[in-house]
């Protein structure tokens, strides 16, 4: 059985065909997203990289049984309307409609942060897990929560904006208009922030040199300071992960999953990330670690999650 897997970010529109069965993705199309521009037109590109999708994998329509689409915002799952995408600029817009009219096939739809993490769920870091959390550590902190194997989309479809929980109250100010959300601290911003104002605190270190090297700080500024020794970086590092930690910590006392999966550039610093953040996690949690505990690991699939979890929401709704 085959699916389309819509990844629609506002960079790019990533399109892959998947063997529902396998969770394989047997053909790619990409196109940029371009805004900003009419919705009508994205979704008109979406069918063209469906298509170039469908030529890769060697199939054509009539072979695919539904098309699933992963879309920042808040997506109304059941009539089919993104109601709000701040990223698109879309505001109550008929995607569904403009989708199945032009491929003639089912669509299901969905959070992009939630379908990415059905992904992992489906095929990834969290695989067989019957209740994970997927948090993606980029420019914000977005988050995805899969309990018994459902999306768990909300009473207004926006649930899972873990991003926006406050661990520092009267804190940054964050995108969202709050103070002191995980966002402002844990996202990458937050890390580079934290990285600008430790290099500009310490001329001298070797922090503010790698950050001077290469143009500015970025989100590995720290962790490549702290490895040489340097402890500016290391503070640095050492307060971002508390940060994270605190946020985890709350996930798991909320939700207890079993699995949490960090996904997003940072997380790509492996064990130097995820060895101290368990530690600081696993001591702060409700009730200490026990024999059964929530595992924190990274997650794997990388922008294919967005790709594979449209398609496997489509499956499951089909």
């Amino acid at each position: 059985m085959y699916y389309i897997g819509v990844d629609l970010g506002g960079t790019n529109i990533k399109v892959g065909i998947v063997n529902a069965e396998s969770c394989a993705i047997l053909g790619e199309g990409s196109l940029p997203t371009a805004l900003p521009r009419p919705a009508d037109e994205v979704c008109a590109d979406i069918v063209r990289a469906a298509g170039d999708a469908l030529h890769a994998a060697g199939l054509d329509l009539s072979q695919v049984r539904g098309i699933g689409v992963g879309c920042p915002g808040t997506i109304n799952p059941e009539t089919g309307v993104v109601e709000y995408s701040n990223n698109l600029g879309w505001r109550d817009y008929p995607m569904r409609r403009y989708l199945s009219e032009a491929l003639g096939l089912p669509v299901a739809m969905g959070n992009d942060a939630n379908v990415a993490a059905l992904g992992e769920v489906c095929a990834g870091s969290a695989r067989g897990a019957s209740s994970a959390v997927i948090v993606t550590l980029g420019t914000g902190v977005g988050c995805g929560v899969v309990l018994a194997g459902e999306i768990l989309t909300g009473y207004n479809y926006a649930a899972s904006e873990l991003g926006h929980m406050v661990i520092r109250y009267g804190g940054r100010l964050c995108t969202c208009g709050r103070h002191g959300c995980l966002e402002a601290y844990a996202s990458a911003t937050g890390l580079i922030n934290l990285t600008n104002e430790a290099a500009a605190a310490h001329p001298d270190s070797r922090l503010a040199v790698i950050a001077a090297a290469n143009g500015g700080a970025d989100g590995r500024t720290a962790f490549l300071a702290a490895k040489e020794g340097d402890a500016a970086g290391q503070a640095v590092v050492d307060e971002y992960i508390g940060y994270l930690a605190c946020g985890v910590t709350n996930i798991i006392n909320i939700f207890e999953p079993e699995v949490i999966s960090l996904g997003g550039g940072i997380a790509k610093e492996g064990e130097t990330l995820l060895a101290p953040l368990r530690e600081r996690a696993y001591a702060e949690i409700f009730g200490g670690r026990g024999e059964k505990y929530t595992r924190i690991t990274a997650c794997t699939l990388g922008y294919k999650a967005g790709i594979i979890g449209a398609a496997m929401l489509a499956h499951k709704d089909a």
